[in-house]
């Protein structure tokens, strides 16, 4: 994907939710260039149909989207917390 076809996805990836702002930007970078075209057309998904999808609720979606709304679904780590000291 070159640099403008890059910057207009992270550009569509900005949502109203910022939990989905989120989520999407990540999987940015994973994308192969054949996977833009289904990203984009999940992109014009209303951003309450599109978070249902992405956190499970909804399974209503084209199947040919299923690698990439699993890699959305997929748990990624969070930050490090440091443990609590017990007292």
């Amino acid at each position: 994907m070159d640099r403008l076809s890059h910057d207009r996805l992270k550009w569509k990836c900005r949502r109203g939710l910022l939990e989905l702002d989120l989520v999407l930007e990540r999987i940015i970078p994973t994308l192969k260039d054949e996977d833009v075209l289904l990203f984009n057309a999940l992109l014009d998904l209303p951003d309450n149909d599109l978070w249902d999808i992405v956190a499970g609720r909804s399974d209503d979606y084209d199947p040919r989207l299923q690698h990439i709304v699993a890699n959305l679904r997929a748990p990624r780590e969070g930050p490090s917390w440091p443990k609590r000291s017990q007292r």
